[in-house]
């Protein structure tokens, strides 16, 4: 069974310094196309606009969950923070330090303070390598002599639920389950302070899932980690999250506590969001909402809001003006409610 959040161990709710900050966070990816295509663009090379113009922030000790369709940039926002992508613009900070720049945190300091659980435990370990040399890796990037690897290493298969015996084992010799628990214990190794967990769940079976949920929230209470939980299932969002940032075509459109999210949702792209979860408590059901047409090109996205086109509340300003991402109620600390939408105050 899954627990739910516990916002008063939020350190963020009492109005800490976020761990993390993302300011202004762009990542976008250039299309090297064709001479034929180029021509046709106008002789210049297109981009994928991923990610932008992005700011959020996660606390010491809470998890925030980013959601939205399947392409909305939510992965490639989570590798940028953690140092795999560097940002087109924008700047990321780490405990108040920036990750760029002249006075940068050092790139292995941030390699040990912040790691990331891959989506995909068949293809995130080499195969060629046992248990005992994938985390052996790791632990040396923490500097552990490799004299005591082989202890580290068995006190960290205990931490996540495995036992000694799978050590010198290969991946292709694990379940589904069993590697992600592995991915897990690679991402403690350092002994980070944030970790983003980049769709853990998804190759999963339910009940698994449901384990490896136990395990995360067990690994924070216990190490007081931070958490970037990126997923697109809203119910586990609700069992696991203090806040929700929702994701759509690149940009965050909203961000509040999960209860007043799940309750109040203001953008009309998180009400269609929240409107599918399926309910069997009468009181609970929502009216279903159905979004016209498809998400646009991150290529070319459209002027102004850029949710207009599917958007059933557009007015006109919508289309030409690009709303901000305001603060339309007050919360203690980090607890704000935040909504990219000209029509919020009119809901």
């Amino acid at each position: 069974m899954l627990a739910e959040a516990n916002y008063s161990g939020m350190s963020g709710a009492s109005g800490a310094t976020p761990l993390v900050s993302a300011r202004g966070i762009s990542k976008h990816f250039v299309l090297h196309e064709t001479l034929l295509a180029r021509y046709l663009a106008g002789a210049k090379d297109r981009a994928v606009r991923a990610v932008d113009g992005v700011s959020l922030d996660v606390y010491p000790g809470e998890t925030l969950s980013l959601v939205g369709e399947s392409g909305c940039g939510k992965s490639t926002l989570g590798r940028t923070i953690v140092g795999l992508y560097e940002p087109t613009s924008g700047q990321v900070m780490f405990d108040g330090r920036p990750l760029s720049g002249p006075d940068a945190l050092p790139r292995a300091s941030l390699r040990r303070q912040a790691q990331i659980i891959f989506q995909n435990p068949y293809s995130s370990l080499n195969p060629r390598h046992t248990v005992r040399q994938i985390l052996g890796v790791a632990l040396a990037a923490r500097g552990v002599p490799t004299r005591e690897r082989g202890a580290e290493t068995i006190a960290l298969l205990r931490r996540v639920g495995l036992s000694v015996e799978h050590i010198d084992r290969y991946p292709h010799q694990f379940s589904g389950g069993q590697r992600q628990r592995i991915g897990v214990a690679r991402a403690l190794a350092t002994r980070p302070r944030f970790v983003v967990a980049d769709e853990p769940l998804s190759s999963l079976d339910v009940s698994v899932q449901a384990q490896i949920i136990n395990l995360l929230q067990e690994l924070q209470e216990d190490l007081g980690l931070a958490y970037l939980f990126i997923t697109h299932d809203l119910r586990v969002v609700y069992h696991i999250s203090h806040r929700v940032a929702v994701m759509y075509l690149g940009q965050v459109v909203e961000v509040a506590p999960t209860d007043e999210l799940f309750e109040n949702p203001l953008h009309p792209y998180t009400q269609a969001l929240l409107s599918a979860i399926p309910s069997i408590e009468r009181h609970r059901r929502r009216r279903r909402i159905i979004l016209d047409g498809t998400v646009p090109t991150p290529i070319d996205p459209p002027l102004g809001c850029r949710f207009h086109p599917r958007c059933p509340r557009r007015a006109h300003r919508c289309e030409e003006d690009p709303p901000e991402l305001e603060q339309v109620a007050e919360g203690p600390g980090s607890r704000s409610h935040l909504v990219r939408c000209h029509l919020a105050a009119s809901h």
